[in-house]
C-alpha cells in the first residue's frame, strides 16, 4: 500500500475492509475480476471520494463517487440522493469529471475509466488494467474529446476521442527528485489553456501547450500535494498533507507557504470568484475569502472530510462528504 493511502486511511479511521478487496488482489498479482457494483439502499451512506456538478448550469446534477463502485447522483442541491442504474465495477472510484450535463467519467481502482453519456445513470468501460496495483487518483476533461487521468507511479494518461482510446504520457524527473516515478494525485486547470498535475513531496507538473510538453515544479514543500485550485484571478492554490496550503501568483515560479487553520490533510479544493473552499481530513471545512492568501474554519462535521463540491457553483452553499456519504456541516460560531 502507498504512503499516501496508508496515511489518508489512518487519518479517516478506516481498516482496509474500507476498500474492496481489488486493491488485495492486485498487490498479490492476481488479475482482478469484474463485476458490476449491486444495488444498494444505503450506497448513499458508503465513503465518497469524488464529486463533481453534471454541467455549469446553475441547478446541475452532483455525482459523487466512491467505495464498491457506488455513484450517487442529486438533483436537488444534495437534499436527495439515487444510485446510478448501471456501474461495471465494483471497487473504489476515486474521482469523476464532467465535459457537460450529459458526457461525464469516472476513474479508480484497478486503472478503470468508466464513462456516462447520460449524465451519470449508465456507465461502461472505457479501460481498466487489473493486472497491476495502479489506481487512478484523478481524471479531467478540458471538453468531451479530451482528456487526462493520472495515478500511481506517475501514470498519466490521455485521450483525444472522449476516452474510446488512452495513451500513456512519459513525465520527466522533477527538481530534486532522482527518478519520475511520483504518485500524482489532481489534475486541474490553470489560466491561458495550462493544465496541472499535484503530486507527491511537494512537486507540481505543468503543462502550458495543451499536454504536449511537461515540466516539474518544486513548490519548496515536501508535503505531498492532494488537490489544487486556480482562483478567478490566476493564482494557484494547492493543499495537501497535514493541511499545508501553498500560493502562487505566477504560474507556480514562486510559491509562498499559507497559514493553515487545520492539521488535517487537506483532500479537495474549490472555488468561485476570490473564495476558495476546502474539505480536510480532521473533518474541518475551510475558507478563504481572499484569493487563497488567508484561512479560517468555517463549519465542522463530525468525521473526516474525502472530498466536496458546491451546490450551484456557489460558495456559500458547500456540500462535503466523507466516509459516510454527504457530511452535516455544523458552521463555527462568528461564520
Amino acid at each position: 500500500m502507498t504512503f499516501f493511502f496508508k496515511h489518508a486511511l489512518s487519518a479517516l479511521a478506516a481498516s482496509l475492509a474500507l476498500i474492496p478487496a481489488s486493491a488485495a488482489l492486485a498487490q498479490a498479482g492476481a488479475p482482478i475480476p469484474l463485476a458490476a457494483a449491486r444495488a444498494d439502499a444505503h450506497a448513499l451512506h458508503n465513503m465518497m471520494l469524488g464529486a463533481t456538478r453534471a454541467g455549469n448550469q446553475a441547478s446541475s446534477r452532483i455525482v459523487a463517487v466512491g467505495a464498491y463502485g457506488y455513484i450517487i447522483l442529486s438533483d436537488d442541491g444534495g437534499a436527495s440522493y439515487r444510485q446510478a442504474e448501471q456501474v461495471p465495477v465494483d471497487f473504489t472510484l476515486t474521482s469523476v469529471a464532467f465535459a457537460d450535463s450529459e458526457q461525464g467519467w469516472a476513474a479508480g481502482h484497478g486503472g478503470a475509466i468508466l464513462h456516462t453519456s447520460d449524465g451519470g445513470r449508465h456507465w461502461t468501460l472505457q479501460r481498466s488494467d487489473t493486472t497491476v496495483d495502479q489506481p487512478l487518483f484523478s481524471i479531467w476533461f478540458a471538453n468531451a474529446n479530451e482528456g487526462w487521468a493520472a495515478g500511481l507511479w506517475s501514470l498519466l494518461l490521455h485521450t483525444r476521442d472522449g476516452g474510446q482510446h488512452w495513451e500513456q504520457v512519459k513525465l520527466p524527473t522533477a527538481p530534486g527528485q532522482k527518478r519520475g516515478d511520483l504518485n500524482l494525485l489532481h489534475l486541474f486547470p490553470g489560466a491561458d489553456g495550462a493544465l496541472y498535475v499535484a503530486a507527491e513531496q511537494g512537486v507540481l507538473y505543468r503543462s502550458t501547450d495543451q499536454g504536449q510538453h511537461w515540466e516539474g515544479i518544486a513548490t519548496g514543500s515536501r508535503a505531498s500535494l492532494w488537490s489544487g485550485v486556480a482562483t478567478a484571478s490566476g493564482a494557484l492554490v494547492v493543499g495537501g498533507l497535514g493541511g499545508k496550503i501553498l500560493r502562487s501568483d505566477d504560474g507556480g515560479q514562486h510559491w509562498q507557504n499559507v497559514a493553515s487553520p487545520t492539521s488535517g490533510s487537506i483532500t479537495s479544493l474549490r472555488t468561485e470568484g476570490s473564495k476558495v473552499i476546502g474539505s480536510s481530513l480532521s473533518g474541518a471545512l475551510i475558507v478563504s475569502d481572499d484569493d487563497g492568501r488567508s484561512w479560517r474554519v468555517a463549519a465542522m462535521a463530525r468525521d473526516a472530510l474525502t472530498t466536496l463540491e458546491l451546490q450551484d457553483g456557489r460558495a456559500d452553499r458547500p456540500l462535503a462528504y466523507g466516509k459516510g456519504g454527504q457530511a452535516r456541516l455544523e458552521a463555527r460560531a462568528g461564520n
